[in-house]
């Protein structure tokens, strides 16, 4: 087994007295909020969960936790399979989430509960109470997928379950290695190994719960060690009345100097997956006569040789990949030029959870909670809608395809009491197959926007009180045989075209036609032989308008209903006069394209770009049409901002926040020379740029888009090098279907576009994806896409044939000189490799290639702030040149 590790110095942890970081601590069963003696702020969780019973814990147990409020109370969970806290968060931030769990007899009965606890559709663990007088916690480091967590607690037939608190502390994006899922923290195991007190915030800044081996005895690794404490324990005070850095204070050593150090366990499952933590520091000041210095194995393989840790320099040591088996042992053995024995002061573990069940999709989530509150309905609907599988939401079917979102198909609300008009949230399943509505007190007429759910194929509307026409639309679709319509036993319902008002009136009003005299019968006949004619004459005169419309078929055709489809966001509309002031009358060109010419101008005194339609471009209206839609509706920090746009007559234009420093393709090629040279750092910042900006339109958006032409010259850079996603015109929405679309016309560019989809037709995420693998390898390579000649081919062709070589100075652009940190160059190319895949399956989600960008980005990051003189072998380099501050283990 070859596991590869790395040293990565940690970061000072900078801890004002009074200060709280970006906490939610949620006190469970309270009523109301409070501030503990620590200085965190607790709050209800009633704004969190509709479910459950407050309980509190005996007075006798009470007493025993009298200065931890949060402990008092809890939330239990009688009824009902699955109860779940939903928690908003920020989609793809790192926190560690805690829950806490206190049972303190509060019901009476003495009866200790187990159950299960999930993390949104996934299997976190289960929750086993040993003792009713003691606290237990789980703990896990977790990057959200959606915009909210979702923590579960499950019935498993053993008692009801129960929570006390739940804490989330939002982590720094580079802290930690996040495998693909989350990972829990193992059997308590962060460990103070040196001390004799245990520590959380404000000594640790991310309220992190380190044990002394007195505490817990979990974290006695050895019975022959003995604590070391630092000689000059004052250098490790801050000067502005920060609190210490207790943690890396003290030490361990064997007691036997020749001894090795030895840490190891046996894991209850061989085949779990473990990431280890270790931090180390000199907190002795050695003699020019003393060294210390050790190597690190693994079950007796070496995993780092002569080690020696710095004075008062925190280091971390951690595996770059998970390790597993029967037992699992690291032993620091003191090498032959050693004068003292190894040491260490701190230890992590966590166990990885593998996070096979995808969420729902969000826009299915956030319809079906719509159409829940909408009716008031008091189902036990609770946690993701349909994962996992086992307990998906009653009433639902869904379709499960491997590891993309999961995408309700099925709704059955029949005999459920429901009333008032169908809910137009339904419109928003947009994968919906069969909806059974039946059998309910539903009113007013069948909505249109039923017609518009392409994948319906059985509509049950029957024995409800609905009334008017039936769209049109979905008689024709019953007509044909692709839907199933059933819309018996209603109050009144008629095709569309065929109702009349005297049916539509109620029971007594048509009573009253029928006797009425034969006078009256012939006034209303003569009146419809009158309407007839003139409903006619009214078809004839549209019909000759229309005709005369659809010869116009030039740019400058403008209708009342395509000017009005422009009117839904914020940005403005201008004149065609008002774009000639703006650009000083199309004074300076910056920019040439497809789609036409984009000048400089300026608003109130700041820059923006105008881009104008030339009246020749291929599908330029088109395009035009489908960036405002777009912009004027979505918006974020990473995808270029739309102004304003120009709609009059012949003259067509768009207008941008001005991008300062171009695109990235420029600055590649050298042809910006007005800009810095763009280091790795720099790169890495304008990929993870460039992939936040198209996972959010992959997933943030309430319908997903794909962008469809993602390039360098697509990435537009500002005058703090920020990158934002530009050039929406091929842009598709799927309201339909947010993982794939069959598309009629291919479009894209060259070397960017998606083989599988220009072969197939089929537009999917993965194709957006693959444009960007390409994106990242011009990055990391600066070679064109497209080579000259064919022996070349491909830019994926060219850096895969490299690959056998293990030359990464050979992929990397030459031009940095080497100048970066290895291992983020070599993540950055197994991204971009993988996004580039031939077989779509393989590609991974934007989600991913978010978070291995971040840590590629963080691993460069460290590298810049370390030593220039380090061994950049094992990255070890000090953050200063000395302690003027507390020094803790922080995170990597």
């Amino acid at each position: 087994m070859w596991i590869t590790f790395y040293v990565a110095v940690s970061a000072v942890l900078f801890i004002q007295l009074h200060a709280q970081p970006e906490f939610i601590s949620i006190n469970c069963g309270s009523q109301e909020g409070y501030t503990d003696p620590l200085l965190i702020n607790y709050v209800s969780d009633a704004d969190f969960i509709n479910t459950g019973v407050s309980g509190t814990i005996s007075s006798e147990e009470n007493s025993r936790y009298n200065t931890q409020r949060q402990l008092w109370t809890l939330r239990s969970f009688p009824e009902g399979r699955r109860n779940c806290y939903k928690i908003n968060v920020t989609r793809a931030s790192k926190y560690l989430i805690r829950t806490t769990f206190l049972y303190g007899n509060y019901d009476g009965r003495n009866i200790l509960p187990q159950f299960d606890l999930l993390i949104g559709p996934n299997p976190w663990g289960t929750v086993t109470i040993f003792n009713a007088a003691f606290s237990q916690f789980k703990e896990i480091i977790h990057v959200p997928s959606m915009d909210y967590v979702q923590i579960c607690l499950v019935h498993t037939g053993n008692g009801i379950p129960f929570i006390t608190a739940i804490e989330f502390r939002t982590l720094k994006y580079d802290a930690y290695v996040i495998p693909f899922g989350s990972m829990q923290l193992y059997n308590y195991l962060r460990c103070d190994l040196g001390s004799h007190t245990s520590y959380r915030y404000p000594v640790d800044v991310y309220d992190r719960v380190w044990y002394a081996r007195s505490h817990w005895s979990a974290c006695n690794f050895g019975e022959n060690w003995k604590s070391l404490s630092s000689s000059n324990p004052d250098n490790f005070l801050n000067q502005n009345g920060y609190k210490p850095g207790e943690i890396m204070s003290t030490a361990v050593e064997p007691e036997n100097d020749s001894a090795p150090l030895v840490i190891s366990w046996e894991p209850q499952n061989e085949t779990d997956q473990f990431y280890v933590y270790m931090y180390f520091t000199e907190i002795q000041v050695l003699t020019k006569n003393q060294t210390r210095q050790f190597n690190i194995m693994l079950n007796a393989e070496s995993l780092l040789q002569n080690f020696s840790p710095r004075y008062q320099i925190a280091d971390t040591i951690n595996a770059t990949t998970a390790i597993s088996g029967k037992e699992i042992k690291f032993s620091l053995e003191r090498t032959e030029n050693s004068t003292l024995p190894p040491i260490i002061s701190a230890i992590e573990i966590y166990r990885v959870i593998d996070s096979q069940n995808p969420e729902t999709f969000q826009g299915d989530v956030d319809a079906i909670t719509s159409i829940k509150s909408a009716y008031g309905m008091e189902w036990d609907w609770e946690g993701d809608p349909c994962a996992p599988a086992a307990y998906l939401w009653d009433g639902l079917n869904c379709t499960y395809l491997g590891n993309e979102f999961p995408r309700i198909t099925a709704l059955n609300l029949s005999s459920s009491g429901l009333s008032g008009k169908i809910d137009s949230s339904i419109s928003n399943l947009t994968m919906l197959e069969k909806l059974d509505l039946s059998n309910n007190n539903l009113n007013g007429e069948v909505p249109d926007f039923l017609s518009q759910l392409q994948h319906l194929k059985t509509l049950k509307l029957e024995k409800n009180f609905l009334s008017g026409s039936i769209p049109s639309a979905l008689v024709e679709k019953s007509r044909e045989g692709s839907l199933s319509l059933s819309v018996d036993q209603n109050l009144y319902t008629c095709e569309s075209g065929q109702c009349n008002e005297k049916k539509k009136k109620n029971t007594a009003t048509r009573t009253a036609i029928v006797a009425s005299t034969s006078g009256v019968s012939f006034i209303l006949i003569a009146v419809g032989i009158l309407w007839i004619f003139k409903r006619k004459q009214s078809k004839v005169e549209k019909f000759t308008d229309s005709v005369a419309v659809n010869h116009q078929i030039e740019i400058s055709q403008q209708s009342t209903e395509k000017d009005n489809s422009f009117q839904q966001g914020t940005s403005q509309k201008y004149s065609y006069y008002d774009v000639l002031q703006i650009t000083n009358n199309l004074n300076r060109i910056i920019g040439k394209g497809g789609f036409g010419t984009v000048y400089l101008g300026f608003i109130d005194e700041t820059p923006v770009a105008v881009k104008m339609l030339s009246p020749s471009a291929v599908h330029g209206y088109q395009q035009f049409q489908a960036e405002v839609k777009l912009l004027i509706r979505v918006h974020h920090k990473n995808l270029i901002s739309l102004i304003g746009y120009c709609n009059e007559g012949t003259n067509k234009g768009l207008i941008y926040e001005y991008m300062a420093k171009g695109n990235l393709r420029e600055h590649l090629s050298g042809k910006h020379n007005e800009s810095p040279f763009l280091s790795w750092k720099d790169r890495l910042r304008v990929a993870v740029d460039a992939a936040v900006g198209l996972e959010y339109l992959h997933n943030g958006c309430k319908s997903p888009i794909i962008h469809r032409d993602v390039k360098s010259s697509n990435i537009l850079l500002d005058e703090h090098f920020q990158a934002k996603l530009s050039d929406f015109g091929l842009s598709k929405v799927f309201p339909e279907d947010g993982r794939s679309h069959v598309s009629t016309i291919v479009a894209g560019t060259l070397g960017y576009l998606d083989p599988h989809y220009h072969s197939s037709n089929r537009l999917t995420q993965k194709s957006d994806v693959y444009s960007f693998g390409v994106v990242l390898l011009e990055i990391i390579t600066n070679q064109s896409v497209m080579a000259g000649n064919e022996e070349t081919g491909h830019i994926s062709e060219r850096v895969n044939s490299m690959i056998p070589k293990g030359d990464i100075r050979a992929i990397v652009d030459s031009s940095l000189e080497g100048n970066f940190d290895i291992k983020s160059a070599w993540k950055a190319v197994k991204i971009a490799l993988v996004c580039v895949s031939p077989n779509p399956n393989e590609r991974p989600m934007m989600n991913v290639v978010v978070s291995e960008l971040q840590e590629a980005l963080a691993t460069e990051v460290a590298r810049t702030n370390h030593d220039s003189g380090a061994d950049t072998r094992y990255s070890v380099a000090p953050v200063s040149e000395n302690v003027d501050s507390e020094i803790m283990p922080s995170a990597r």
